[in-house]
């Protein structure tokens, strides 16, 4: 039914403002304001196909309850959007999904779903509509292997993310399946020492509780070891984390044997790889007063953009374009503060110059979709011109 509803999507998510800022060589000039737009930023295909499938999903079943497992993507608005479309969400409080039974129509999102609540929804006769991404099954793939071959494996994620606790799942398929989550290189190295010496046993499963596969034993379960990560996070993070672990391999066991004890596979998502490298070359390229980037908190793809950008330039991530409460104050989530379901927004001040020209990048995470990209470049023309908006 993609037909059906491709009005309806383009209606609800496109901008015209946005393709006119594309056609304009990715710069928006107004007034004072020049707005330089990253080539790579907003929904990817990923995304974009699984708000496709639960907007046919919606369509394909009247009648029938139509449910997600939770939010199909990180981004308030495009869940809001689903909501107000008549799908309910299983991550709402009064909602029960061992409820559900033959009659009802689960959308898993981009994500995925756990090897456990994929079983679960299938003994119970649900109709499932796999909107996951294949950069995520890719992922899931190379875990899989792993775990078959006798391999740990050393996952960089955040270990309460959707994908994360998913991607982990596909390690437990087999008996000696074993995984271990890592957020950063401060985890990682501590990983690597234990690889190399070993250590105080018990004190590294304390740091690591909870973000380690059932019964895991670091003498045992770090002797061989494959990486993999979650699709969204910093790329250049990613591929250090999987040198570093090669490299304590070969310390403790040297080249010759390192094959028997490190895999790794390149599984960074081709389009989280696009919006980094094109915020860096956007930062390279011109200089910037600011940089805005818009997505939603618990984004984590948006949130390691900001992170990039902010190591260059003043940089501002807000979830929405009332993010952007005047030229004095701007509404945002702290670069490098926690990710939660629901963010750590402050309130700063003196944000946007309020004399002379002012030059701002602007990018958006792959949930955020053209629509609300093109109402934050009206809301800042608005403010730095003193008119009424484009």
């Amino acid at each position: 039914m993609k037909e059906a509803v491709a009005g309806e999507l383009s209606a609800a998510y496109d901008s015209a403002l946005v393709d006119k800022v594309r056609g304009g060589d990715f710069t928006h000039v107004s007034g004072r304001l020049t707005v330089h737009l990253a080539r790579e930023f907003g929904f990817c295909y990923g995304v974009d196909r699984a708000v496709d499938y639960a907007y046919q999903a919606r369509r394909r079943f009247p009648g029938r309850n139509v449910f997600l497992t939770g939010e199909i993507i990180h981004n308030p608005h495009v869940n809001d959007r689903l909501r107000a479309e008549g799908i309910r969400f299983l991550s709402d409080p009064h909602e029960r999904s061992e409820a559900l039974g033959p009659d009802d129509v689960v959308i898993l999102p981009a994500f995925g779903v756990t090897v456990t609540d994929m079983a679960q929804f299938t003994d119970q006769g649900c109709t499932l509509v796999d909107t996951t991404c294949g950069s995520v099954l890719n992922v899931w793939k190379n875990v899989t292997r792993y775990a078959r071959e006798g391999f740990t494996s050393v996952i960089h994620g955040k270990v309460r993310h959707e994908e994360t606790r998913a991607t982990a799942s596909q390690a437990l398929k087999y008996p000696e399946g074993r995984f271990l989550v890592v957020l950063d290189r401060d985890e990682a190295g501590v990983v690597c020492d234990y690889i190399r010496a070993a250590g105080d046993r018990d004190a590294f499963l304390r740091q690591f509780a909870g973000a380690a596969s059932p019964g895991f034993d670091p003498d045992r379960d770090l002797v061989r070891v494959g990486c993999a990560n979650q699709t969204t996070m910093l790329m250049s993070e990613s591929l250090a984390i999987g040198e570093m672990v090669g490299q304590a391999m070969r310390d403790r066991y040297g080249e010759a044997e390192l094959s028997a004890h490190f895999r790794a596979f390149d599984t960074i998502c081709s389009a989280t790889q696009e919006r980094q490298d094109a915020v860096n070359a956007l930062l390279d390229a011109v200089p910037l007063d600011l940089m805005v980037v818009v997505g939603g908190y618990n984004s984590s793809n948006t949130c390691n953009l900001a992170r990039i950008c902010a190591e260059r330039v003043p940089t501002y991530h807000v979830a929405e374009p009332d993010g952007l409460v005047s030229g004095e104050e701007i509404r945002h989530r702290p670069v490098g503060a926690p990710s939660t379901a629901t963010g750590l927004e402050r309130v700063s001040t003196g944000w946007l110059p309020s004399e002379g020209p002012v030059v701002i990048g602007l990018t958006a995470g792959a949930s955020t979709p053209n629509n609300i990209v093109g109402e934050v470049i009206r809301t800042l023309d608005r403010l730095a011109n003193g008119n009424s908006g484009l």
